[in-house]
């Protein structure tokens, strides 16, 4: 076949609805010709039994037979093409380069694999330069999709009725072949997969640019936040200059007050002496007097005039009796102490103001907690409202869930928290003994319970009714100078603390520093036994709304143990 008349005679061996050169061909009444197995699939999915090229309808189903005149023609046509591919191949196989491993490979070669030029999707084929021809000069094989060589072209292939996947289902969220649409798939959302590509890909690029938008708002939003925080430390740093000034300015009037006073006492003392000592003088004066007299006396002999002056010798009965008068060294004792009392005064003062400034910049981050009744001892009793809760002497049925502690007295707060910052007030007024604090969600509440940072607690209890401690690792026995009747919780997640206050008198109980959470925490109640009435009063979230009841815990050092109550 001359190779003028090739490519022409190529375009009459397609079928077109395989776009492939004929197998088995056959032809319709109309004079259409189609591969077999393509016209019979095709009446087979569709509800009308007409030909795809003029669109005319049959009544019934034709009788298909093939058409040997096609068929000889198209033998011709592949024998043909097989011997121009083999001789193309042979003579250009030294110009194109030979596959190598990890490189797609040629599928029509059957000698020396060349690389793959590209891939069609159509014919789930791959090409080299040479066999790749057809399908940038054929007008019908121009228009199948050609991409960078792939391996696996099988997998593009449909595995119930080996079509290729050119369609894709957006109600099941898969890729389907033609036939899928008119069994599995019937009544579905199809789409070709162009189509639901572009619609993927620009889904995913709004989402994309919806996340790239997010983190560029998140890097503002700690921007910002560093900004505040520089600001916040240059205020700190000037609130603490302002103090420590104060303090230093009245600790250097104290310093100044004392060494005026003790040279007050020293400037009376030696005035004291500087008397002392002119009296004395002025008697030791008289005295040389006296002596002199004598000595003029002694040399006479005129005895009676040495009796008559003798009288006027004698010491003076009001001279001063020297005998228990003393100068002892100024007593400065009690004025340093006074000083440093005076100093500490000061101090306490200006602690008590910068607790109060510090529990209200804290008590702008309060909560609204509620207590979790799905944690609550079946002992303890808490108001409909969530906010309050006291011990009852009767064991509740309840679910023994995994939430709910079994055997000590506690409950937990409904809201959880692991990040930022937080804080609650509990009134604990009325009450002696009882627990509060925080603690993760991952804390034992099964059996005795240890209470302590290692466990995943941060508590301080009141015990005794006036024994306060922090049950921290060790613990610590606190000295409050008076009872707290409400009690401020703060915690700083990130700064891995927690800070108790006593409200009302504006003071710090106790911190615990360099706490590592490690997940949710949630705020921790135990109001304890009621013992007799006389532990009877409710612990109260933020504010007193119905007196409730909760059950006792024994304490040994940290650990509570569930013991009956009186």
């Amino acid at each position: 076949m001359a190779a003028a008349n090739y490519l022409q005679a190529e375009d009459q061996f397609l079928c077109s609805i395989c776009l492939d050169v004929f197998t088995d061909p056959v032809t319709t009444s109309c004079g259409h010709n189609f591969c077999k197995t393509c016209i019979t699939e095709h009446w087979d999915r569709s509800d009308r039994c007409q030909c795809p090229m003029c669109k005319k309808e049959f009544n019934t189903r034709p009788e298909l037979h093939v058409n040997t005149f096609i068929s000889e023609m198209v033998a011709q046509f592949r024998q043909s093409a097989q011997q121009k591919a083999r001789s193309s191949s042979s003579s250009s196989s030294s110009e194109q380069q030979v596959f190598k491993p990890g490189e797609v490979p040629c599928d029509v070669c059957t000698e020396t694999k060349l690389k793959a030029l590209k891939s069609c999707l159509v014919c789930l084929t791959s090409y080299c330069e040479t066999h790749l021809e057809p399908h940038l000069t054929a007008s019908s094989l121009k228009r199948h999709q050609l991409i960078d060589p792939v391996e696996n072209l099988e997998d593009r292939m449909c595995p119930k009725h080996d079509k290729p996947l050119e369609l894709f289902c957006k109600t099941d969220q898969t890729c389907v072949c033609m036939l899928c649409t008119v069994s599995d798939h019937k009544m579905h959302d199809v789409v070709p997969l162009k189509e639901a590509y572009e619609g993927k890909k620009a889904a995913l690029d709004v989402q994309i640019q919806q996340m790239i938008q997010k983190r560029r708002q998140k890097i503002q939003e700690i921007k910002h936040s560093v900004n505040l925080s520089e600001k916040e430390a240059d205020r700190e740093i000037v609130e603490g200059v302002q103090v420590f000034t104060a303090l230093m300015e009245s600790a250097e009037r104290g310093l100044n007050k004392l060494m005026d006073t003790v040279k007050e006492k020293q400037k009376t003392t030696e005035k004291q002496a500087e008397g002392f000592i002119k009296d004395l003088e002025q008697e030791i004066s008289e005295l040389k007097k006296r002596i002199t007299l004598m000595e003029r006396l002694s040399h006479s002999e005129d005895h009676l005039d040495l009796l008559q002056s003798f009288p006027s010798l004698k010491v003076a009965p009001q001279a001063k009796d020297w005998t228990n008068v003393s100068i002892r060294p100024s007593s400065h004792e009690g004025t340093v102490v006074k000083a440093v009392v005076q100093l500490e005064e000061t101090f306490s003062k200006e602690m008590k103001k910068q607790i109060e400034a510090e529990l209200k910049r804290v008590q702008k981050y309060a909560v609204d907690v509620t207590l979790d009744p799905d944690t609550a001892h079946p002992e303890l009793i808490l108001s409909d409202d969530g906010k309050q809760v006291s011990h009852g002497n009767v064991k509740k049925n309840l679910p023994n869930n995994k939430e709910r502690f079994s055997y000590c007295n506690c409950v937990l707060g409904k809201q959880s928290f692991s990040s930022g910052r937080f804080y609650f007030e509990v009134q604990v007024k009325g009450k002696t003994e009882w627990d509060l604090g925080v603690a993760r969600e991952s804390i034992n509440r099964k059996g005795d319970i240890t209470l302590s940072p290692v466990d995943g607690f941060w508590i301080i209890w009141l015990t005794n009714g006036n024994e306060y401690e922090a049950l921290d690792d060790p613990s610590v026995l606190l000295s409050l100078k008076s009872q707290p009747q409400k009690v401020g919780v703060f915690v700083d997640y990130e700064e891995g603390l927690v800070s108790f206050y006593d409200v009302d008198a504006a003071a710090l109980i106790y911190s615990f520093t360099g706490c590592s959470f490690n997940g949710k925490i949630y705020p921790y109640f135990s109001p304890d036994c009621n013992y007799g009435g006389t532990n009877s009063a409710p612990l109260v979230i933020s504010t007193p709304v119905k007196v409730l009841r909760l059950p006792k815990i024994k304490r040994i050092r940290g650990t509570k143990e569930n013991v009956s109550c009186r």
